[in-house]
């Protein structure tokens, strides 16, 4: 195996020059750079990353938890994060949690074992033990996409009250006045968030929060279904769901077409998050999309400028705009049809 020592010999230059190519430190000529970086091709030589590690107190690798790495939506934000960290030589460990409070903690406490240097979470619910992990360590971390109240911690993610409130806003546009919430688990922040939407647009118009249109339930596409199916069972029944992201929409769909229902001639619908072509026939949810991979990029930059000791004093922030895509999925309430004949 080759050594530092080898690959200076080879490039005509001294160990620290070697060195400084390396861990791109300290100023090097651009012919000087090319000779050491020949060398090291030609010899194979493999950098002790462990010794650089102890030296600078650095492992160079952050980690990334999300709570359903099946979902299109988390895997966007993870090749946001890991084309950012790789740009900044950072390698990129990722773990799943299916929602589970204590994964979370138990990868948690693997991460810490590792030696990362930071951590990008979406939190599995408003429990505050996992953060409680990380500060004993002075483990920086970034929170994506949901939020802990009242934890001053760095944060990125969508504006979801304003995605909810504009979603809704087009249901009522469209003449439809009991508009079901089918939404994620109660404790989660990005949840609450719509929830808040949804009423805002309601009260607004003068409905308010209408008595059995409020449906809680996970982030599946089982729990779509069992709320769908939970809404369908009211009277009168709904004209309209809002879905709280793109899994729960696909169990929406699923429960209307087990009850002869056709979207959006019986049921108009709009969710959070769109799904990828290959997962859709015919594209057709009205949606608030969120910019995952730009969530996922600012939230790994904020988190290696807090590596480095930069970025703004105290718990910073992001919150980014929704776009809309207005698809087929959305139509006219049925009783705001204009009559045949």
């Amino acid at each position: 195996m080759s050594t530092i020592a080898d690959v200076a010999k080879r490039a005509g230059v001294s160990k620290m020059t070697v060195s400084r190519v390396v861990n791109n430190s300290g100023y090097i000529s651009q012919d000087t750079r090319s000779r050491v970086e020949e060398a090291i091709a030609e010899l194979g030589y493999i950098p002790n990353t462990l010794a650089r590690s102890l030296r600078f107190k650095q492992t160079q690798t952050i980690a990334l938890i999300v709570t359903d790495i099946t979902n299109p939506f988390f895997t966007t934000i993870a090749r946001g994060v890991e084309d950012t960290a790789s740009e900044q030589g950072f390698s990129v460990i990722f773990c799943n949690t299916d929602e589970s409070p204590e994964e979370e903690q138990e990868y948690i406490r693997v991460l810490i074992q590792k030696q990362i240097d930071g951590l990008l979470l979406v939190p599995a619910c408003s429990r505050t033990e996992s953060v409680s992990l990380l500060q004993d360590k002075t483990i920086p971390l970034v929170l994506l996409d949901r939020q802990l109240t009242g934890q001053p911690i760095d944060s990125v993610r969508c504006d979801s009250e304003l995605g909810a409130y504009c979603l809704v806003r087009h249901l009522l546009d469209l003449g439809h006045r009991r508009i079901a919430m089918l939404s994620g688990p109660a404790d989660v922040t990005t949840a609450a968030d719509r929830v808040a939407g949804w009423r805002r647009a309601l009260r607004e118009a003068g409905l308010g929060a209408l008595a059995g249109l409020l449906h809680y339930g996970t982030y599946s596409v089982d729990g779509g279904h069992e709320m769908a199916r939970r809404a369908l069972e009211t009277s009168p029944r709904p004209t309209a769901f809002l879905t709280a992201n793109n899994f729960i929409a696909v169990g929406a769909v699923r429960a209307l077409a087990e009850h002869g229902l056709r979207v959006p001639e019986d049921m108009s619908f709009v969710t959070f998050d769109d799904l990828p072509p290959m997962m859709m026939i015919d594209p057709f949810f009205t949606a608030a999309m969120q910019p995952a991979y730009e969530m996922g990029r600012q939230a790994t930059l904020l988190l290696l400028d807090r590596l480095e000791g930069r970025g703004p004093a105290g718990a910073h922030e992001i919150i980014l705009p929704p776009e809309f895509v207005f698809r087929r999925s959305s139509g006219p309430a049925p009783d705001a049809r204009p009559s045949e004949g």
